[in-house]
């Protein structure tokens, strides 16, 4: 058979592109040292300890060009990533300073788990802090009080609409839910196997099909918040507070998203949420055109490639697709979700890590740009699911 020398000759670039994007691909992140990665955070996190006043708080965030972490008492959405980083660190480590660490900072939250719900941000506060406290010690103490705040959160369903309100201090003029909200499932769903009320697996699962059923547009992208009415349960509509607009893929939306779909699946076995996981993850990764996987703040903010860039959202993503590729057949999706998880990884501690400039592990991360807050800075959910993917990345290679 003859060939167009045309054709041979484009073939051959062809493959000449793949071997050797494989090759810098292995390269990448077979160099990739991960213990040091780990050893960094350590580090990192004991220069914290030394600053953090004995007051109950913890540290939020670090202003851009600033060394000083803005602290935040045990009612701010945030209180629970930083004992939730210590918790992960006695994991990676064995040393016990970092379980009378994470102890001492988890226990400054128990308020929560007695008092009125404020917000859905339950999960964030009390199960990455005393869930992962119980997960590694059992300590009988911890898992009292991840029961208590379940029930807690629970009293925020709204049976008629089929979610958990997410701020009773709403201005949206309705029931509200913002796609964050499927992160504090995971409490409810590990309550209700755990010794708590099966309602709540009903709640967790319930809110996750409504939130599956509306909160998207038609290409899988994700609005922050989603606006129902009380008694109806109707959608009324749909608003991206944090993004750039309410037509706009917020960054850290989507990857709350990607993360909270996929540990959905986990928890329940249900195909469907699998399947809905895999669709959002593609728009997230189909659209993401930076070079080192680390995306803007809004894939549609208008001034890009001049945006701020969200370490936070690479982090949750990247955690995000090594659970996912776990729970994917076909091999070569499991083999990107794996490979470009890793970049992502590569890439924030190759490029993204505080090192001098501060005490935080990474830098780059945006909180609320179109109220002008925290942006590009260094902020702790952003070291948490930092820290969460290389304790995944290193069960993988186990």
């Amino acid at each position: 058979m003859n060939l167009n020398p045309k054709f041979v000759s484009l073939l051959s670039a062809f493959l000449f592109f793949v071997t050797m994007s494989q090759a810098q691909e292995k390269k990448e992140t077979t160099t990739f040292d991960l213990k040091r990665q780990l050893e960094y955070c350590a580090l990192q996190a004991s220069k914290t300890l030394e600053v953090i006043p004995d007051n109950g708080s913890s540290p939020r965030s670090i202003p851009t060009g600033s060394k000083e972490w803005k602290f935040v008492d045990y009612k701010d959405w945030t209180s629970g990533f930083w004992p939730g980083e210590l918790w992960y660190l006695y994991e990676a480590t064995g040393d016990k300073k970092w379980e009378k660490e994470a102890d001492k900072f988890s226990r400054f939250l128990t308020p929560l788990s007695v008092s009125k719900a404020a917000d859905h941000d339950l999960g964030f506060q009390v199960f990455n802090s005393f869930g992962n406290g119980y997960r590694l010690t059992k300590n009988a103490a911890y898992k009292e009080i991840i029961l208590k705040t379940a029930d807690t959160l629970a009293t925020l369903f709204n049976p008629k609409v089929g979610t958990i309100l997410s701020w009773p201090h709403n201005k949206y003029g309705g029931h509200n839910t913002i796609i964050d909200n499927m992160m504090n499932l995971e409490l409810l769903f590990w309550a209700s196997k755990n010794g708590g009320s099966k309602k709540l697996y009903e709640i967790a699962l319930k809110h996750a099909e409504t939130t599956m059923n509306n909160h998207f547009r038609p290409d899988y992208t994700s609005y922050h918040v989603l606006v129902y009415d009380y008694e109806t349960g109707k959608k009324i509509k749909g608003i991206t507070a944090q993004g750039y607009s309410d037509g706009s893929m917020w960054a850290r939306g989507q990857a709350w998203a990607i993360y909270g779909f996929t540990m959905v699946y986990r928890e329940t076995k249900d195909r469907k949420f699998l399947d809905f996981a895999h669709k959002l993850a593609r728009v997230y990764l189909d659209q993401l055109t930076t070079e080192d996987l680390i995306p803007y703040w809004d894939f549609n903010a208008p001034g890009i490639p001049n945006e701020p860039r969200d370490a936070s959202a690479a982090a949750i993503v990247s955690s995000a697709l090594i659970e996912l590729s776990s729970y994917t057949k076909e091999a070569i999706l499991k083999k990107e979700y794996l490979s470009k998880a890793k970049k992502m990884i590569v890439s924030l501690s190759d490029q993204y890590q505080s090192h001098d400039f501060n005490s935080a592990f990474l830098l780059h991360s945006t909180g609320h740009k179109p109220a002008g807050s925290e942006i590009d800075c260094s902020i702790n959910y952003a070291d948490y699911y930092y820290l969460e993917a290389l304790l995944r990345l290193q069960k993988l290679k186990k």
